[in-house]
């Protein structure tokens, strides 16, 4: 998906900026602390899309001595550390403002301020979710929303789709709280708005986390692709059986995979050496993504008269 996330995450940025300046402006003028919740969060929102295009620069690294397998992984840090600060800083904020004017409630002023720049918040949010969701729906191919999210090794562009989610979600509730304040006359839903954006980012943010975590800490490869290669080594016709099949992703287009098999004893040593070769060169032809490999071949100590350990 990499490719096309960086596109998405620009527009998304571009967006986000401009947004945000509106809304601390609307927010001054009127006093609307829902609209100054989201502004903190179209600033939040601008912020972590730098940091995402931080960590897939930086993910291109080639290896050297200290990370031989390379930096793919910065991907996945920064999409952590995005989704840290959406909790910690956007959903932190906004329910601070929030249960501070329904404490201390303060009328609004000039609420169509408000209207207008929230009407023009969920005009561009909604060009950068169209735009974003769109990206992502080629990316995912046949897999559900769901199945790209959970299976997806590369979180900047679904990180994207989830922030502008919850940014036109946000959107929406801002302009209810408004309105509900100026119709009723009782500032408290303004305040009462911003509490409730506030739990929307906090939701956002522990499902960005959860994604993320499996990713950063060692998630292996999709099931097909792991079943794909279990059989590949089982078809080889030097091996006896396959054990294990390990792989982890070290970024999102690279895999590491380690394969235990056990050789037919009456296999030379420079037939196994071939064997391997033709399976590195197999495996790495279908999936693109197998990066190294690394073939171990087990002993037959502790083997009975029938094969079994």
């Amino acid at each position: 998906m990499s490719a096309e996330s960086k596109p998405v995450i620009y527009a998304a940025m571009a967006g986000n900026l401009l947004i945000a300046i509106t809304k601390f402006i609307a927010g001054g003028i009127t006093g609307s602390s829902a609209m100054l919740s989201e502004g903190i969060h179209s600033v939040v929102d601008t912020g972590n899309q730098v940091l995402l295009l931080l960590g897939m620069k930086r993910a291109q690294r080639p290896p050297d001595a200290q990370f031989p397998f390379g930096y793919g992984k910065e991907v996945y840090f920064w999409s952590f550390v995005v989704a840290m600060l959406i909790f910690s800083i956007g959903a932190g904020v906004s329910l601070f403002e929030g249960i501070s004017h329904v404490l201390n409630p303060e009328p609004m002023t000039s609420p169509m301020i408000n209207y207008i720049v929230l009407g023009l918040g969920i005009l561009f949010e909604g060009a950068s979710w169209a735009f974003a969701l769109h990206q992502f729906r080629k990316a995912k191919g046949k897999w559900s929303y769901v199945q790209a999210v959970r299976r997806g090794k590369d979180p900047s562009l679904f990180m994207v789709v989830f922030e502008d989610s919850a940014a036109l979600l946000g959107l929406v509730v801002a302009m209810a709280g408004v309105a509900l304040s100026q119709w009723t006359g009782n500032p408290v839903f303004d305040g009462a708005a911003s509490i409730v954006i506030g739990l929307i980012l906090a939701g956002t943010a522990v499902w960005l986390a959860t994604e993320t975590k499996g990713l950063l800490i060692g998630e292996s490869a999709n099931s097909n692709v792991v079943s794909r290669i279990r059989e590949l080594a089982e078809k080889a016709p030097l091996v006896e059986r396959v054990h294990e099949v390990l792989t982890m992703h070290m970024g999102p287009d690279f895999v590491l995979v380690n394969i235990s098999v056990r050789f037919r004893r009456e296999a030379s040593a420079s037939e196994i050496e071939g064997c391997i070769a033709d399976l590195d060169r197999q495996m790495k032809a279908e999936h693109e993504s197998i990066k190294r490999m690394f073939i171990e071949a087990e002993s037959y100590r502790g083997v009975d008269s029938r094969g079994e350990r």
